[in-house]
């Protein structure tokens, strides 16, 4: 039951405050840490981010796992280090889901005021929390880790550096590491964003379009000791193509005319400016407009520009129905 408290100010008054239940944030911090086939480095990663997270916040910490359908060994160690230490809790997938749906999972149940995310490849240093938290203290409302000297091949660091600059110029947030797995969050900032498909590589850029203040620190960044990477080049493309996606759902989720209607303008203006260059050659007793090739491109701009301006405003007509009644805003604060 929800505690109801008087306040000892007002008692005259008969004044009470809701006070929140005791059971919804009893931690400081929350790890999350989702794995996949992670069985040599999950012992070595419990006693560092024990002793470490021990430091920052003492005994108000939990740590959740997230097994991602391992098919090794490694529920079986996680059960065995919850049955010593249960601060250290854990949630199994049935099959391997992918990083967002088990920090969507992760998040879902943690239940500290701060939520942190790591790797379980000991690549990511739990010291780096710390520091994560004293930037939270100056007024952010999520850190982002970047791995600025990073132990990994170079043939994974180009195709990185390459994804990250176009990240930060398509989201107006910039970030050297959009993907690095350590990072440290408000509650609040976790409760507003929605984490599906393979979108957690993007949730800085969630998190700043929803208005909060998001920054990076350079964290140190280990080399793997045990297993190899679960991640290939194929990752970059379907980030990519995931960029697409959240730029068009978060952006012009409810201005899609501003997105269809850009390119039906370029593609129409071209259209016209090359039929009206042809038309003058025409006029000035150049051959028959029927035998260009570029008379029908011209002619193919101009329909698909019309096409995209019709599936702009049917967009348009979808949207606004579907949010008539519905809230588009993100309050900070209120005083009423």
């Amino acid at each position: 039951m929800e505690k109801i408290e008087i306040d000892k100010k007002a008692k005259s008054n008969a004044v009470v405050k809701k006070q929140p239940p005791k059971y919804k944030n009893p931690y400081m911090i929350s790890i999350v840490i989702p794995l996949y086939n992670e069985e040599e480095s999950i012992k070595p990663l419990v006693e560092t981010v024990e002793k470490k997270i021990n430091e920052l916040a003492r005994n108000s910490w939990e740590v959740i796992f997230v097994d991602d359908g391992s098919t090794d060994n490694s529920l079986n160690i996680i059960k065995e280090i919850n049955a010593k230490n249960p601060k250290f809790k854990y949630i199994s997938f049935r099959r391997n889901y992918g990083k967002s749906a088990a920090l969507s999972a992760g998040f879902s149940y943690a239940r500290g005021r701060y939520i942190g995310t790591m790797d379980a490849d000991l690549q990511d240093d739990p010291n780096e929390f710390k520091n994560m938290l004293a930037k939270l203290n100056e007024g952010y409302d999520l850190v982002s880790g970047w791995k600025k000297i990073r132990h990994d091949p170079i043939e994974k660091r180009i195709p990185s550096r390459f994804f990250n600059y176009v990240t930060s110029v398509t989201s107006g947030i910039k970030l050297h590491d959009f993907n690095c797995g350590i990072k440290l969050y408000k509650r609040e900032v976790i409760e507003s964003l929605q984490v599906y498909g393979e979108m957690h590589r993007y949730l800085p850029a969630f998190a700043h379009w929803d208005g909060f203040r998001v920054t990076e620190i350079p964290v140190e960044h280990h080399e793997r000791k045990y297993g190899k990477t679960k991640f290939g080049v194929a990752r970059y493309i379907r980030g990519f193509l995931d960029l697409l996606t959240v730029v068009f759902t978060t952006r012009y989720l409810k201005r899609p005319m501003h997105f269809f209607g850009l390119g039906g303008t370029i593609s129409t203006i071209i259209g016209l400016a090359v039929w009206i260059f042809l038309c003058v050659e025409w006029f000035m007793g150049e051959t028959s407009l029927s035998n260009r090739p570029l008379g029908w491109f011209s002619l193919a701009l101009i329909i698909v520009g019309i096409q995209l301006f019709s599936i702009g405003l049917i967009a348009e007509l979808l949207v606004k129905q579907s949010f008539k009644n519905s809230k588009n805003y993100n309050i900070k604060s209120k005083q009423l």
